[in-house]
């Protein structure tokens, strides 16, 4: 039982080296310490990744010259597992470990409440209190569930009649006909489709009838801002644009990935939800994230007005669930000033969106 614990462990730290999927990994034959999905995206990351690819032990590879293995690119083997590795789905708790709880609350409470409930979420009504300051809601709240579950999701966030304002926005964009199939990482690829089946668009707020789009992101800044130098050991200087994502409820998702697999200088993943009167039992699209080394896991209902940040490296895999009707999401990655100046060096920013920086918007005038 101990050893097949061990072996789950082992496999949860396996990650394609491209892109971040978690399924199906083909083993680099040189120095056995490196994983990828598909030939395709071990070719295309050998450039960076022969510079610490290192000749395994000679018996080893005498040893197991002729099990498993098949000839791959760049004079290199790679071995296939024995079996795919098994993803997750919703009604796989009994199985996969327990539902982490606790980390969830409300901007209107008052107070961030001790006691969740069943579901994690904090169950305390406005019951005519102010919304929570972003000050009040990052250093009492936001801070310290990040730094001890590595997630945390506030719940009427901007209040309905201002996230209405914003999903009207979103709504008009889409059918602008401006939104592209979502890509990995930063490559393009035939197998995407298998992968993820949401349709993106990126915004930096500035453009015409993106008004309340950009306020949400000065809200986002906002709570970064109060919450910087605080959160683990990040700085953070800058942050991507925002990245306006639809399921079109025909029962795509994303299989289990990461964000940052490759220390790009992402470190906090913030999403915004959009949908109103969400069903998970009938509309599918859960985000159900994986923190690593440990036997539980956190189920996220893609809620109207609501707020999910997460660390974005290799601690948080995670997957979205088929979605059966529109589902709606922006989200926003900070970057760390460390991990980003030593990407660059390495030239592992990217070449797509997610490796363009902007500066964090000055701080939003009191609502």
């Amino acid at each position: 039982m101990e050893k097949q614990s061990a072996l789950d462990l082992d496999r949860d730290r396996q990650y394609c080296e491209l892109c971040g999927k978690m399924e199906n990994l083909l083993k680099c034959g040189r120095c056995r310490n490196s994983f990828y999905c598909s030939k395709e995206h071990q070719k295309q990351h050998w450039k960076k990744h022969k510079l610490i690819c290192k000749e395994a032990d000679k018996a080893q590879v005498s040893k197991q010259k002729h099990e498993h293995t098949q000839p791959c690119v760049d004079g290199k083997e790679q071995e296939r597992p024995q079996q795919k590795i098994r993803a997750e789905t919703a009604d796989s708790s009994s199985s996969s470990g327990e539902v982490i709880k606790g980390f969830i609350t409300n901007a209107e409470d008052a107070e961030v409440c001790d006691k969740p409930g069943e579901d994690g979420s904090n169950n305390a009504k406005p019951n005519g209190q102010t919304r929570s300051s972003p000050q009040k809601l990052a250093m009492e709240y936001i801070v310290p569930c990040m730094n001890k579950h590595g997630i945390c999701v506030v719940d009427n966030f901007l209040g309905a009649e201002t996230g209405v304002c914003i999903l009207e926005d979103v709504k008009a964009l889409h059918k602008t006909g401006r939104f592209t199939d979502g890509q990995l990482v930063s490559q393009k690829s035939d197998s995407t489709k298998d992968i993820r089946g949401d349709k993106i668009t990126w915004i930096e707020g500035s453009e015409p009838g993106c008004e309340k789009i950009r306020f949400l992101m000065n809200r986002m800044d906002d709570l970064v801002r109060h919450c910087n130098a605080k959160l683990g050991n990040y700085t953070i200087n800058g942050r991507t644009k925002g990245m306006v994502a639809c399921y079109p409820g025909n029962g795509t998702g994303y299989v289990r990935h990461v964000d940052n697999p490759n220390g790009d200088g992402r470190c906090v993943t913030c999403i915004y939800y959009l949908n109103k009167d969400w069903d998970a039992k009938e509309h599918g699209g859960l985000l159900r994230i994986f923190p690593e080394g440990k036997a539980q896991f956190a189920d996220i209902e893609p809620k109207f007005d609501r707020l999910l940040l997460f660390w974005s490296d290799r601690r948080n895999p995670h997957e979205v669930q088929p979605a059966y009707a529109t589902r709606y999401a922006i989200t926003v990655w900070y970057f760390d000033a460390d991990e980003r100046a030593r990407a660059k060096e390495k030239y592992l920013t990217g070449t797509d969106e997610k490796g363009v920086k902007v500066e964090l918007n000055k701080p939003s005038e009191p609502s």
